[in-house]
């Protein structure tokens, strides 16, 4: 490869990893200003959970077939409109006026993401071949991880600074930024195979994750046997039955199905299931109890997240290395227990405690979600066979990235209720409006629910919070040693020689 050519290249990678930075910062600032968003536009608390779950349920849901359009239409054609409608978005969420407005912008940004991770992504594996793409793809995890260490530290900073809405400029600017790197030097690739997106099977998922979100969200307020919320339910199961019928039977299925009967496929699967439920649902509901309920600026909440978030620029790495002379299913196994560990411990703090008694459970739930969390994009590709290593990537980054928005949803569904029957036992009678109230505590937002309920005690808020908070820990602990058993299972036979070769790649 030639100087310009390697230059040229570098660029490239340079762009997409600047898209790669700017979406996981696009997730969490979102998590760190919801209070302030709260406090300026107003909104319910179903309306500013969407802020988070809108972003994280098209992005997830249309990954897949944004690859495949990317594959048709070109790489480079839909890396360009994905960034493009990237920056516009977050531009124009910097001027939204209301939460509803903010929340549909959200939903729109997730679709650009998706647009431009999946034919980024793709664009970077024609770019290099061989150790170099191993490295790229290396480089473009690490700048993942850095956005997830850093981002509600420099939300935090510009939301003191600027407000709240100099968040979603900063992302626009990264977004502008990634064009002007990478478009006048990419070129452009297409799948002379690719025979189009699979719409059926596209919508049909689609509309499954997203009754099902709005449904667990929309429980707890609702309420569980209300008409709305059985009937969005159901409306899921019904996708979900129609998704896999019409993935058995189109020829080039968006999810090839049959790739669940190898079990070490399975096993992989699980691993993003569980750093979602051990780390990835802190990163969201960590800050609104930093700001809303322990009192911190939203600076402080973000320094306070680096001790949960740090150790993922290190332990990745780690972890590959690790993986020349251990299995990596017993690494990531592992590294649950070590997560479950550390969740107990959080759970275990008095309410009393410091923000410095907190960092080093955080510090153990960061270090042990960090060994699968470098594992497993590598393993997604080497257990099944090199032919089909493609549609076992664009299945895995799916179930990790949607597996997010309904992890988001479940756990944010958790917390309201549990905070409901708490309320409902610390006070004498009804109160009208109760399920509103226990949504406004588990945001987050005690000052809009003292003034809904003025007749309940801040203490009792708070300490609804606190106690439901513990018991979600318990549950987020249980969820996790059950991910370690589940992948002990699955991943801890000795791995293929295909899989040795490809763990070897990553520690390099």
């Amino acid at each position: 490869m030639s100087t310009a050519n390697s230059r040229g290249s570098l660029m490239i990678l340079a762009s997409i990893c600047l898209a790669a930075l700017v979406l996981p910062m696009s997730f969490t600032g979102g998590a760190v200003a919801r209070p302030a968003i709260g406090h300026e536009l107003g909104g319910s608390a179903v309306q500013l959970t969407w802020i988070t779950n809108a972003f994280m349920l098209t992005f997830g849901s249309l990954l897949m077939a944004a690859g495949a359009l990317a594959d048709q239409y070109g790489r480079k054609r839909l890396f360009c409109i994905g960034t493009a409608l990237f920056t516009v978005t977050s531009f124009a969420q910097g001027f939204a006026p209301s939460v509803l407005t903010l929340d549909l912008l959200r939903a729109l940004q997730g679709v650009a993401g998706a647009a431009a991770l999946a034919s980024g992504s793709a664009a970077l594996a024609q770019e290099f071949e061989g150790h170099a793409q191993t490295r790229a793809f290396s480089m473009l995890g690490t700048t993942f991880g850095i956005g997830l260490a850093f981002g509600p530290l420099v939300s935090g900073l510009l939301i003191e600074s600027l407000g709240w809405r100099s968040i979603f400029f900063a992302t626009a600017a990264l977004g502008a930024l990634s064009m002007i790197f990478g478009l006048p030097r990419m070129r452009e690739t297409r799948d002379p195979n690719a025979t189009g997106l699979d719409w059926p099977g596209t919508l049909t998922f689609t509309g499954t994750l997203a009754c099902f979100t709005f449904g667990v969200i929309q429980g707890p307020e609702s309420g569980w046997d209300s008409p709305l919320v059985v009937g969005l339910l159901l409306a899921s199961a019904a996708l979900l039955v129609s998704f896999i019928k019409v993935e058995n039977r189109v020829a080039r299925p968006m999810l090839d199905l049959s790739l669940f009967r190898i079990p070490r496929f399975v096993g992989v699967q699980l691993l993003p299931i569980g750093t979602c439920y051990c780390y990835i649902v802190l990163v969201v509901i960590l800050p609104l109890r930093f700001i809303g309920v322990e009192g911190m600026s939203e600076i402080e909440a973000g320094w306070m997240l680096l001790a949960l978030s740090a150790p993922m620029l290190v332990v990745p790495i780690l972890a590959a290395t690790l993986a020349r002379w251990i299995s990596p299913g017993l690494l990531s196994g592992v590294g649950f227990v070590i997560a479950a560990v550390g969740l107990q411990w959080f759970s275990r703090l008095d309410s009393a405690a410091s923000g410095t008694e907190m960092i080093l459970p955080m510090l153990l739930i960061g270090v042990g979600a960090g060994l699968p969390w470098g594992l497993m994009d590598g393993l997604a590709i080497s257990v099944v066979p090199k032919e089909r290593a493609g549609m076992a990537t664009g299945i895995f980054n799916t179930a990790r990235v949607a597996g997010e928005g309904v992890a988001l949803a479940i756990v944010s569904a958790i917390l309201a209720s549990l905070t409901q029957v708490y309320l409902l036992g610390a006070v004498d009678g009804d109160i009208a409006g109760l399920a509103g109230v226990a949504q406004q505590v588990a945001a987050g937002e005690l000052v809009r629910a003292a003034t809904l309920v003025p007749e309940i005690p801040r203490a009792i808020l708070v300490a609804s919070y606190l106690e439901s908070f513990d018991v979600l820990l318990h549950i987020l602990t249980g969820i996790t040693l059950l991910s370690a058993l589940a992948v002990f299972g699955f991943l801890s036979r000795p791995a293929p020689v295909s899989e040795a070769s490809a763990s070897l790649d990553l520690s390099r």
